[in-house]
């Protein structure tokens, strides 16, 4: 089986799952205990008023009789693939669903971007490291601070570092004769309010935006540190007691070259499904981080559409979460197939 071939199936396979998740979709929109001519007018409705919404929502006919329910789950499927979310029902009501979604995205992106990336290159490279000398201080040390980043809760690491930087006047210290604080700092560097995300090839606008997201980053990113770090200790443990590699040094080949083609590159495979991980953290995650840090992102924006009752936004989000969680699990299998030579395409 080709390459194209594997992907193609891939695709294929990803249409089942994506057409059972609309379906929960639409009967936690249609079919659950929310009511949404109340979420848009409120408890205090105008008949007539009401009458209108629901016919403008589609669960009534002009002349007052309820359209059949088979018939709307056939327009909200039609609607979703053609990505028609429709307009926003309480928050900025009115806006098309997908553009709000669209003027959103960045900041999700912008976090997702830094907290993977913390994650990866503050999580990996101690967990190797610490397996490639084991039993040392640097040993211990990797396998201690992933023991503490597996037991810190996203949301408690999230509000202790909230609160600390708000309250860091209390904590101000003399670094080289200057009194040092969080306020002075973000004055000094410009970082107030929130950046815009255009234009980031200014590195000035870069600066400000990557200082702006990083405590959020940090905390997000947290999640998965100490699993990677831990992991990837054991991984590289298993990998170095392996036949391959005994065969390789004693082929004579140098430690530069086992470590790197034969010890990282197999360590790396337990590592996919933890790394492809994060993209389920940061879509749970970002809706704690985003609310707690004040960011308005997806995440935050995925909140008050559940909490305020928007369902077509809160439809849209949902639907676009999955078709992401998807095209990540297909990403996964490519990657096996990329690190693992002994993994083909054939079922």
């Amino acid at each position: 089986m080709s390459r194209w071939s594997y992907f193609l199936r891939r695709l294929v396979l990803a249409i089942p799952v994506l057409f059972f998740a609309m379906s929960i979709i639409f009967l936690i929109i249609r079919a659950g205990p929310l009511d949404p001519v109340a979420a848009i007018l409120g408890q205090n409705q105008d008949p007539q008023v009401a009458h209108q919404m629901r016919v403008q929502i589609g669960l009534v006919r002009p002349d007052g009789t309820p359209v059949p329910l088979w018939e709307q789950y056939i327009k909200f499927m039609t609607d979703l693939v053609t990505f028609n979310f429709g307009q926003t029902w309480v928050i900025n009501r009115g806006t098309n669903a997908l553009d709000l979604i669209a003027a959103r995205a960045p900041v999700t992106i912008w976090l997702g971007f830094w907290s993977i990336l913390i994650a990866l290159f503050v999580g990996i490279p101690p967990g190797f490291y610490a397996g490639l000398n084991p039993n040392t201080l640097s040993d211990y040390t990797a396998s201690f601070s992933g023991i503490i980043w597996r037991a810190m809760p996203n949301f408690w690491l999230a509000v202790i570092l909230a609160s600390v930087l708000a309250n860091s006047t209390q904590l101000s210290q003399e670094i080289l004769g200057i009194t040092f604080t969080w306020q002075t700092f973000i004055v000094e560097t410009g970082v107030i309010g929130t950046p815009e995300l255009t234009d980031l090839g200014d590195p000035t606008r870069l600066i400000a935006a990557i200082k702006w997201i990083l405590p959020a980053a940090i905390v997000l990113g947290s999640a998965s540190m100490g699993n990677e770090m831990r992991i990837g200790r054991t991984a590289v443990l298993e990998t170095i007691n392996s036949n391959y590699v005994e065969t390789a040094r004693a082929k004579g080949l140098t430690n530069r070259v086992i470590v790197w083609k034969h010890i990282f590159r197999n360590a790396l495979i337990p590592l996919v499904p933890v790394i492809s991980a994060e993209a389920f953290l940061l879509i749970g995650g970002s809706v704690l981080v985003e609310y707690v840090f004040g960011l308005n992102g997806l995440g935050k924006l995925s909140f008050q559409a559940i909490n305020q009752g928007d369902m077509p936004l809160a439809g849209a989000l949902l639907f676009i979460f999955a078709v992401f969680l998807q095209i990540v699990n297909i990403l996964q299998d490519f990657l096996y197939t990329v690190i693992d030579p002994r993994i083909g395409y054939e079922s």
